[in-house]
């Protein structure tokens, strides 16, 4: 029981490394690159499994396009619309939903009130698989719905049913996520680092022998991204349930019913927000397959996109460090520490970024050659490269800025952000650029970049300057002591 747990917790974890080295950090005898040395650790603790995770997730995503390419241009082509479309929407709601616990579990675990994570996170399964019930007509309609949005009819057949070939991994991320946050907001890295290797190197078996070795086709191929995302989800349980996280997870609750309410309002909020970023780039997706020759530009974004994502994975990295960092420095009442942290945090994403950038520069009319053999596609990519290194440059911060809002518990605020940027300003911009302009799908993403992506940016930065971390710090106190009445009234 909650009451009774209190000392056994404080025995089971006798060492809370983000909290005590930050204690070392903040002697007077330290100077500042000592202090950024010191935080530098700790966020890349956190940064580098979070990094390895999130490219080893996001390659078997390039593996899966890889071997559709090797089976032609128009099945790379609607494996790339039933990806990053179809099941890409539904990965950006089910990220962000789960991200709430981000917030909750990284504060709780903080504060060193460990059993409320268990309960965070069984309440997230149970939002999220009725979240994912509820959006099965997405893969089951996804031919008409892509119709809709102006996909050629045979593009939009094929694409619609990959669509459907995807939804045991839909199913999946419902479970994956809130494991996934549960462990990395008590810093289990290594386990997640290691089950995502061996995740990607079953994917891409699978993969090899579904193409090569018995020749199935393209829907094989879809079929193999659905065992690597299951494994994950049984890996990453079975490490909970034998004994690895005794202070955290003690079996199933009831409680985990209880509160849900305001628990599904979280997630709500943290599902808008992160959606709306990550479905930005669907949107231009969906819009370049208006164009003419639709088929071209849509190969040649999707290498681009490609790219930026796989590189975005260093970014993403940080978001889920600084998220972890500023939440448990929050929930420890520590608002210098979850400033200094977010300050070294964007240096060194930025510094990522730029030289990520200066290789996109340098190899631009190399890198197409990854995932297509065809001369066209390759020179409508080196067309796009600059457009690619602006945009590799922007992300190196703004997702950065995102997770200081997860950990502190500004969804709500952000989404409203997000949506003035992305969808009032950036896309009308990009389809007046793209469309009016006949600028084509650089016009189209430049409108995109620089009237939504770059203004978001700017504000989040006024933002997170402007920010009372002492304030902050206070309201994350006050907000888990009402979290854990609420258990205990609803207990008792």
């Amino acid at each position: 029981m909650p009451s009774n747990e209190t000392s056994a917790l404080g025995e089971a974890i006798t060492k809370v490394p983000l909290l005590e080295d930050y204690i070392e950090g903040e002697q007077e005898n330290e100077g500042a690159f000592g202090r950024i040395w010191i935080e530098s650790k700790k966020l890349w603790h956190i940064a580098g499994p979070a990094i390895f995770n999130r490219v080893s997730n996001y390659t078997m995503v390039v593996i899966t396009q890889f071997y559709a390419g090797r089976l032609g241009d128009h099945e790379m082509a609607a494996t790339s619309i039933a990806n990053n479309v179809i099941l890409g929407l539904d990965f950006g709601l089910m990220l962000g939903m789960s991200s709430a616990l981000e917030t909750l579990c990284g504060q709780a675990f903080g504060a060193k009130k460990y059993y409320m994570l268990g309960v965070y996170m069984q309440r997230s399964w149970i939002i999220l698989l009725l979240t994912s019930v509820a959006l099965l007509p997405w893969f089951l309609f996804a031919t008409p719905i892509l119709k809709f949005f102006g996909q050629t009819p045979e593009m939009a057949e094929l694409a619609g049913v990959i669509s459907m070939w995807f939804i045991p991994t839909h199913l999946a991320y419902a479970l994956f996520f809130p494991l996934h946050f549960f462990l990395q907001s008590q810093l289990k890295n290594n386990v997640i680092a290691w089950l995502s290797l061996a995740a990607l190197v079953l994917h891409g078996f699978f993969g090899w022998l579904a193409v090569y070795k018995f020749q199935l086709g393209i829907m094989s191929v879809a079929a193999a991204s659905n065992f690597s995302w299951w494994f994950l989800i049984f890996g990453y349980f079975g490490y909970i349930v034998w004994g690895n996280c005794p202070s955290t997870w003690s079996g199933f609750s009831l409680q985990a019913f209880s509160g849900l309410w305001e628990f599904a309002s979280l997630s709500a909020s943290s599902g808008v927000m992160l959606c709306l970023e990550i479905w930005y780039d669907k949107v231009l997706m969906l819009m370049t397959g208006n164009l003419y020759n639709a088929e071209i530009s849509v190969e040649a974004l999707t290498i681009c996109l490609s790219i930026n994502i796989w590189q975005l994975m260093f970014p993403l990295g940080f978001f889920a460090a600084i998220g972890v960092r500023v939440a448990n420095e929050l929930g420890a009442g520590n608002g210098k520490g979850a400033k200094f942290a977010t300050k070294v945090s964007v240096m060194t994403s930025f510094i990522i970024g730029a030289f990520f950038w200066l290789l996109i520069i340098i190899f631009r009319s190399k890198f197409g050659l990854i995932f297509s053999s065809s001369e066209v596609v390759i020179e409508e990519v080196n067309k796009l490269s600059p457009l690619l290194g602006v945009t590799i440059f922007l992300n190196s911060v703004q997702p950065v800025l995102s997770g200081v809002a997860v950990g502190s518990g500004w969804q709500k605020y952000v989404a409203y952000i997000n949506l003035g940027c992305y969808y009032c300003i950036g896309m009308p911009l990009g389809y007046l650029l793209g469309f009016v302009f006949n600028l084509g799908v650089k016009g189209v993403w430049a409108g995109l970049i620089f009237g939504g992506t770059l203004i978001q940016t700017l504000i989040l930065t006024a933002i997170t300057i402007r920010c009372d971390w002492d304030k902050e710090a206070e309201k994350a106190r006050l907000n888990l002591s009402k979290w854990e009445a609420s258990n205990k009234n609803n207990e008792g």
